[in-house]
């Protein structure tokens, strides 16, 4: 292991660029906070040199270890506002929208043509061309309550 007293600074900066490829190559947000800690122990040692094996390794683990948990927390406190939140959640863009039942609602199951579409619907029974309103989602099926329930 006399290997392991020989490390310089630019075995420091290989490994951070290994581990910044690993990164880009697949996305965890765990080898780029590894690999930048690994870039600052090869500038430390660059700076100081001769600082012992055991010393380096511990500054790496140490700021490998704060600067994914100062990431995690970041990501807590802040996170990702995307701009199409519904995305993969097609029927809740309706909820609060009104439509004409297309089929009448009997034993609880109707139907509502939407735009291109046809989606199911579950509320009280009433008749085809009833205005009704979206108030929930689950799943490919809507929960819907006559529109007149909410002219009052």
């Amino acid at each position: 292991m006399e290997w392991l007293d020989q490390i310089e600074f630019w075995h420091w900066l290989i490994a951070a660029v290994v581990m910044i490829i690993i990164e880009m190559v697949l996305p965890a947000a765990y080898f780029l906070w590894m690999g930048i800690s690994a870039f600052v122990v090869g500038l430390l040692l660059y700076a100081i040199p001769g600082i012992p094996t055991l010393i380096q390794v511990i500054i790496f683990g140490v700021l490998s270890v704060v600067s994914l948990y100062m990431y995690k927390r970041h990501q807590k406190m802040n996170p990702e506002e995307k701009d199409e939140p519904r995305l993969n959640r097609r029927g809740e863009q309706y909820i609060g929208r009104s439509f004409t039942l297309e089929e009448a609602i009997v034993n609880g199951v109707g139907k509502v043509k939407v735009d291109d579409s046809t989606w199911k619907v579950k509320g009280i029974d009433m008749p085809a061309g009833m205005k009704v309103r979206v108030m929930s989602v689950e799943g490919t099926v809507f929960n819907v309550e006559t529109e007149t329930m909410f002219s009052e």
